[in-house]
Order: C-alpha cells, then structure tokens, then sequence
C-alpha cells in the first residue's frame, strides 16, 4: 500500500477512487506519565512520554485507514491528513484519513 500526502504518486496514473479511508485511535494519558511530564514542563524540554504516546497513535491510526483501504481493494491512498483533537481531559484522538485509489 502506497501511501501519500499528495494527490498524486510519482510515476503512477490513477485509474479509480474508491472513496475517503478513515483511521482512528483515542489515547488516554496515564497518572506516572503526567506526573513525569509535568516535572519535565517545569524545567522545559521535550515532553518525551507524551512524544512517544503521539506517535504510537499515528501509526495505529495510519494502520487502520491502510486496513480500510485494502477492504476496498486499493493501492494506494492519496491526500494523507492528520487531525488531532482533545478527548476530554486526559485524552486525545488521532485521525488519519484520505482517499484510497487504484492504480495502473
């Protein structure tokens, strides 16, 4: 499965688009992780913990728009987006989507 943030992939023409693919994950921070970062936003620097939890989500979130896709029977997926949203107060969702296409 290609994926990219462009309309297009390089080299490739795209023959049909099969609709939007959404993949999606809610992650809750934990008590020793905010504890840690909270000394870590007092002194400054990287919020390592909450870096690593971030990413653990787009990857997640990325595997499960990429599952979508091959339901469909696609490719590739084009336009790539994140968002991000605050899911009460100690939690946040992380939402990958674009468009799954097929290729030539």
């Amino acid at each position: 499965m290609e994926l990219s943030n462009t309309d297009e992939i390089a080299g490739r023409e795209i023959t049909e688009t099969l609709g939007v693919v959404r993949g999606n994950t809610v992650r809750a921070r934990n008590i020793g992780r905010d504890i840690t970062q909270g000394l870590r936003n007092v002194v400054g620097g990287e919020l390592k913990g909450y870096t690593e939890l971030m990413s653990d989500a787009r990857e997640e979130a990325l595997a499960r728009m990429e599952a979508e896709a091959e339901e469909l029977g696609a490719d590739a997926v084009v336009n790539v987006r994140f968002v991000t949203s605050d899911i009460a107060q100690s939690g946040a969702e992380l939402l990958a989507y674009g468009t799954a296409v097929e290729l030539d």
